[in-house]
């Protein structure tokens, strides 16, 4: 198995899309990026803590590649949008990719700059390339939060 995280908004719609994917055998929502240790949703929702919500994704690569997961995530937010997705705005909405593997972080460089030349946005795109550092895993109400709800998506896109 191998594992990548991504963070595009609001984390509950982000994790639901990915869980739709096969090849992905487990996905969990947390925070990543930021400054505080152990951080809770409600320290994440001041925007102070540097954290972004985001869905760390566990897939086979025999099943499914590292592209095929930079596609979904490109093609299921706006990338051009500088920290917010909708109406959900600050430095935790915003959109990065946080790598695993030096050929992570090649392939994630890549498709960004395909995607610019493709000139798909009118904007440019603000999409942060960074290492992945420590993943806090989410409160166990935001696991799979749609789902448990009977909703398929919260996605504005």
């Amino acid at each position: 198995m191998a594992k990548a995280t991504f963070a595009a908004g609001c984390f509950w719609g982000v994790e639901a899309t990915f869980r739709q994917i096969p090849g992905v055998t487990a996905t969990r929502v947390g925070y990543i990026g930021g400054n505080l240790k152990d951080p809770t949703y409600k320290d994440v929702c001041t925007d102070s803590t540097g954290h972004a919500e985001a869905v760390e994704v566990e897939y086979d690569p025999a099943k499914v590649s590292y592209g095929d997961l930079l596609n979904v995530f490109w093609e299921n937010h706006d990338p051009s949008q500088l920290n917010r997705q909708g109406p959900d705005f600050g430095t935790q909405y915003r959109s990065a990719i946080f790598y695993h593997s030096p050929e992570q972080e090649q392939a994630a460089r890549a498709s960004k700059q395909a995607l610019e030349e493709s000139r798909q946005f009118s904007r440019p795109i603000v999409t942060q390339i960074v290492p992945a550092v420590t993943f806090y895993e989410a409160e166990d109400y935001h696991q799979q939060y749609l789902e448990k709800r009977g909703l398929a998506t919260c996605h504005i896109k």
